[in-house]
């Protein structure tokens, strides 16, 4: 019976199986309530962070001291610490998609009927429909790619942000179009719900960029010009292929979008090449970014107007408000 009961003391203060695999998932980072279920009593926990044994990340969550804080870590504790039905969200639920970048800010979504304190570098968010939204199968615990994106649309504070969004969710294969429009049709209330169809199916066709699908919008179909087609393919003069971002075959014109900063050196070189590689097919290439679209519109679909009236278009532009000039210009 000794033995039995000296064997029953070892497991009582050693991480059982299931508690151990926890620890692996969880980058070390566990809660309270996990150390409890994995056979520690509370004056354990307690003596194991007096000695450093364990660390005290935030009230109840904890790291074993022979670990580095990772950023995984962090996100783990972050969701431990917000606790029931917590997963992780918005940027955060976006960089671990594989569309977006780490926000400075751990972004948690809770219950709509919770509250949690915020501690110092995370995000609470609350909603109603955490549980409908999250993949908890997954590790850490997120929203899944589609709600991921209706999340962020609904905090844009502008039209470029929401196609941004849109763009890079869809490009990096993570959502469609049916599982957005099914996100969308089960919130009641969603910023930029007039707005997203037309921008989802523009991103569908063929739109790899907000800048592309900033153009698509205000410059082409504001101002009712022809539809252009998208990323077509061209052999460039040393025979590897390269693709147009926009081509109105008809008229023999191309629109280039580029949206890179600092945009100069080799890459102003390659540019180069490819408009003369146009011009010797004859072709023009137009040029644009993100000033030009995104601020100068009508003066960029006035200038393209021009140009496809000097290659054979016969199509009127129209005026996309009172003080818009393109019908005028061109």
């Amino acid at each position: 019976m000794s033995v039995g009961r000296a064997t029953l003391s070892v497991m009582a203060y050693e991480l059982t199986a299931a508690f151990g695999r926890q620890l692996r998932t969880q980058a070390n980072v566990f809660s309270r309530r996990q150390a409890l279920n994995g056979g520690y009593p509370s004056s354990a926990i307690h003596a194991r962070v007096q000695r450093g044994t364990w660390r005290s990340l935030y009230p109840g969550v904890y790291l074993s001291a022979t670990s580095d804080l990772r950023y995984r870590g962090r996100l783990w504790a972050a969701v431990l610490y917000a606790g029931r039905g917590a997963v992780l969200s918005h940027e955060t639920a976006a960089w671990l998609h594989g569309f977006g970048k780490p926000a400075d800010a751990i972004h948690v979504t809770i219950p709509v009927d919770r509250q949690v304190s915020k501690p110092d570098g995370v995000r609470i968010h609350r909603s109603g429909r955490v549980f409908a939204a999250a993949m908890r199968y997954e590790s850490p615990p997120r929203t899944s790619p589609a709600e991921t994106v209706l999340d962020l649309v609904d905090q844009s504070g502008s039209f470029t942000d929401v196609c941004g969004w849109i763009s890079r969710a869809i490009s990096a294969g993570v959502t469609d179009e049916a599982r957005l429009l099914e996100a969308m049709r089960e919130r009641k209330r969603l910023r930029w719900r007039r707005e997203l169809m037309p921008v989802i199916v523009a991103v569908v066709e063929g739109d790899e960029s907000a800048l592309e699908t900033r153009y698509t919008f205000s410059v082409e179909r504001r101002h009712g010009l022809p539809e252009s087609e998208r990323q077509v393919r061209f052999t460039k003069p040393d025979g590897t292929t390269g693709r147009r971002d926009r081509l109105y075959r008809d008229f023999g014109l191309i629109v280039e979008l580029d949206g890179r900063l600092g945009h100069e050196g080799e890459y102003v070189k390659q540019d180069r090449a490819r408009d003369r590689a146009a011009t010797a097919v004859g072709q023009q290439t137009v040029r644009f970014g993100w000033d030009e679209i995104r601020g100068a519109s009508c003066a960029s679909a006035a200038e393209v107007a021009a140009t496809l009236r000097e290659r054979g278009w016969t199509g009127v532009p129209r005026p996309c408000s009172l003080s818009c000039r393109v019908g005028v210009q061109t």
